[in-house]
């Protein structure tokens, strides 16, 4: 078992924080973090593209390779594995493992359950200590039907699935009913109106997602700052010296 996989079996959830360039990565393993993720939303907005349509490939790997040496471990949000060809995605994930990533989520949009599974399966064949964490978008698009998202988990259990993630669920009762019910570690995204992380621990989740909330937050309190200096108020909350952000980059090397 790797490192970051038995993060999932300590008997506390994995709480995952979602980095979004160097800076954020690195301040947040400096407060303790054994492991970050990225999130693909943040990429593809600092790029200026959408999310979830395969247009962020190179900026993933760009930022894998970023990160992938740093003082924790790596987990990458890759989407959909950014094509339908198992065979690209399986190469795909062994650039990722080859630049240091230890773990890769990959979704299924609520696509073809065997494309998604072979596409699972791809990944292990080419990269078989990277941790795969399927999720499947049952709640997150569509309408939290629970026979199909065990169908889907099954499947991706099956093909090889290390982890399996169901963001948009909440229910506490759902979500214990889902430990019972898969073999391998379940990924809740935290949701600030949702069961709190001592909650979600005593359900049985093995680990919890932060997604894109810390790179929404950090816009939201960038906005708050600018707008609130103009119109005459100071910036309330800490913030970082120039001199901490730079030690950051310095830590790098």
């Amino acid at each position: 078992m790797t490192p970051f996989a038995r993060l999932h079996r300590t008997g506390a959830p994995l709480l995952l924080p979602n980095a979004w360039d160097h800076a954020s990565a690195l301040a947040l393993a400096a407060e303790g973090f054994p492991a970050v993720a990225t999130t693909s939303l943040a990429v593809a907005a600092g790029a200026g593209l959408p999310d979830g349509a395969s247009a962020t490939q190179d900026e993933t790997l760009r930022l894998a390779l970023t990160l992938g040496s740093g003082p924790f471990l790596l987990s990458v949000d890759a989407e959909g594995g950014f094509s339908d060809d198992p065979d690209e995605v399986g190469e795909f994930a062994r650039q990722l493992a080859a630049v240091g990533a230890v773990g890769l989520n990959l979704e299924d949009g609520l696509g073809p359950v065997p494309v998604h599974a072979a596409k699972i399966a791809a990944v292990k064949a080419a990269a078989p200590d990277l941790f795969v964490n399927a999720r499947t978008d049952t709640h997150w698009l569509g309408e939290g039907d629970e026979r199909d998202t065990l169908r889907r988990l099954d499947a991706y259990q099956q093909a090889g699935a290390d982890g399996v993630f169901v963001p948009g669920l909440t229910d506490p009762a759902r979500i214990a009913a889902l430990v019972r019910q898969v073999q391998v570690p379940l990924n809740i995204l935290y949701s600030p109106t949702g069961p709190t992380l001592a909650h979600l621990t005593d359900l049985g989740v093995h680990r919890v997602s932060l997604g894109s909330l810390l790179y929404r937050r950090a816009l939201a309190a960038a906005v708050e700052t600018a707008t609130g200096i103009r119109a005459g108020r100071s910036p309330r909350g800490a913030a970082p010296t120039y001199a901490e952000v730079q030690a950051l980059a310095r830590a790098a090397d």
